[in-house]
């Protein structure tokens, strides 16, 4: 398994005013290394180190320099700033070359299914990582999946990937993963005739003023024949 040094300071001065300013002023990231039957430690690493592990990928042994001791640790996690997007604080685990670890490790598809140029298939990776465990020599930056073989009618599911030896599955054997799908033609909107408005049913309201006026009307051609019948 690949391997990356680096060096650490322990960091003083946590809790005063302004101390993590300065820090970051001086390209460095406060950083916590724990685990391991042992006292976390507070520390500071270089962005030029931080940098070097993101680069050497997921999963990445790291042998930490802090005074006369070496620690062996996995990065837990990174914290990047919103705006800048850069790193404010960093997450170390320490790890015995004699213990498993269950960890999470990328997906990669490698291929492309025949279906996708037969049937204008579209290939939806629906899970992106895994659990594994494993010792951490073992461990992998990541796990490449190979679909070419893959149909629109059977997708790959956790338990079809196919681990490193010595790597344990812990996710799900039943998750999917990927699968193809087959895009929905869009129906064309029905023609409209054109006299389809004057089709429409008469509504209650409209006919009943229309039988209101009928009904004056005659009323009102009604009236003259009775004053003349008077007369």
């Amino acid at each position: 398994m690949e391997k990356v040094n680096i060096a650490a300071e322990s960091r003083e001065g946590i809790g005063v005013k302004g101390a993590l300013s300065k820090i970051r002023a001086e390209k460095k990231v406060p950083a916590v290394i724990y685990g391991g039957h042992k006292e976390p430690v507070s520390v500071t690493v270089t962005v030029k180190d931080l940098d070097k592990i993101v680069k050497a990928g997921k999963n990445t042994l790291v042998e930490i320099a802090l005074g006369k001791e070496n620690e062996l640790a996995l990065v837990k996690e990174i914290q990047y700033h919103a705006v800048t997007d850069n790193p404010i604080h960093a997450d170390f685990q320490r790890v015995s070359m004699k213990d498993k670890m269950d960890v999470i490790v990328p997906l990669k598809l490698e291929g492309t299914p025949a279906d996708v140029a037969n049937y204008g298939a579209i290939i939806e990776h629906i899970m992106r990582e895994i659990e594994v465990r494993a010792l951490v020599s073992a461990i992998p930056h990541e796990i490449v999946l190979d679909i070419t073989p893959m149909t629109i009618n059977k997708g790959i599911v956790a338990g079809e990937v196919k681990l490193p030896e010595g790597v344990e599955l812990l996710t799900d054997p039943e998750a999917p993963v990927v699968h193809l799908m087959i895009p929905k033609e869009e129906e064309a909107p029905a023609p409209v005739a054109a006299d389809a408005a004057a089709a429409q049913p008469e509504s209650s309201s409209t006919k009943g003023k229309k039988d209101e006026e009928g009904n004056l009307t005659k009323n009102a051609a009604a009236a003259p024949a009775k004053d003349a019948a008077k007369k």
